[in-house]
């Protein structure tokens, strides 16, 4: 057999396990959407509105950091820390930008008469 056909023979045989593969996951996926909880976890996230915690950034970001306090106190310490410094530079800076704005403005006004 020439290098041409053995590889046609192994693409050929790769495309039925990627069949069986894909069917595999079907059925999968199938059973997933039949389970009781993903079938609740599903009309809980595909409703709108206010009202709803689930669909809120905040809420997941407070859980996230919820499951990392329980896992790793020492590097979400850290973490805290380091956010605690950005804020605080980040509300100096903001302070500062003010301040500069104010006094050009200031500096404009008395140069306008």
């Amino acid at each position: 057999m020439s290098r041409l056909g053995e590889l046609e023979a192994r693409r050929r045989l790769l495309l039925r396990e990627c069949e069986v593969q894909r069917d595999e996951l079907g059925e999968r996926i199938g059973e997933l959407k039949a389970s009781p909880l993903s079938r609740a976890a599903a009309e809980l996230l595909s409703r709108g509105g206010d009202g709803l915690p689930l669909l809120k950034p905040l809420t997941w970001a407070a859980a996230l950091a919820g499951l990392l306090l329980l896992r790793r106190p020492r590097e979400v310490l850290t973490l805290l820390g380091w956010a605690r410094t950005a804020v605080t530079f980040g509300s100096r800076a903001a302070m500062a930008l003010r301040l500069i704005e104010q006094l050009r403005s200031r500096r404009r006004e008395r140069a306008e008469p």
